[in-house]
């Protein structure tokens, strides 16, 4: 380990991995809530924050975990289920007042047609104004998951119905 009167230790977050500070102050300027989209392999959770000086604020969340309860029999971890939380999030959001937001996908590489993105399209078709790039949503049948199953269209539709009778 480097020594003597010039070595900084970076932050914990920066020497782990997990936080790109450059890149959150850039998102923070803007004095934009943040939709923070994180996915595993397994599950999808969006959540749109608030900077505050005392820390930063969650003004509405959803996890791909909630689907089950309204109706969702497939996995929690795929690109409908992404779009599916995204949608959810906009919803709760949109309740509590947030009009418009910054994408925020940490430190995952931007892919074309990812879950991040299935994600984002859930987030505009709730109401909520994101700026993006029509080239980076996935396609319609990738979205209503043709290519998993062909029923899975009419599940998406029974609890897309659900969440907003809610």
């Amino acid at each position: 380990m480097a020594q003597g009167p010039r070595y900084r230790v970076h932050f914990r977050r920066r020497r782990e991995g997990r936080t790109d500070y450059r890149q959150r102050q850039r998102l923070l300027r803007g004095r934009v809530p943040r939709a923070v989209v994180r996915l595993s392999h397994r599950n999808a959770i969006v959540q749109f924050i608030s900077y505050d000086e005392k820390g930063d604020r969650v003004m509405a969340t959803a996890t791909s975990k909630e689907l089950n309860k309204l109706g969702w029999n497939g996995s929690t971890g795929n690109i409908p289920a992404a779009y599916l939380t995204g949608y959810l999030a906009g919803l709760r959001a949109a309740a509590n007042g947030v009009e418009g937001a910054v994408l925020d996908i940490g430190l995952k590489g931007p892919a074309r047609g990812s879950g991040v993105f299935a994600a984002l399209k859930g987030m505009l078709d709730a109401g909520i104004a994101i700026p993006h790039g029509e080239e980076v949503i996935p396609a319609q049948e990738r979205i209503n998951g043709a290519h998993i199953d062909e029923n899975m269209g009419k599940m998406i539709e029974e609890v897309k119905s659900r969440m907003e009778a809610k």
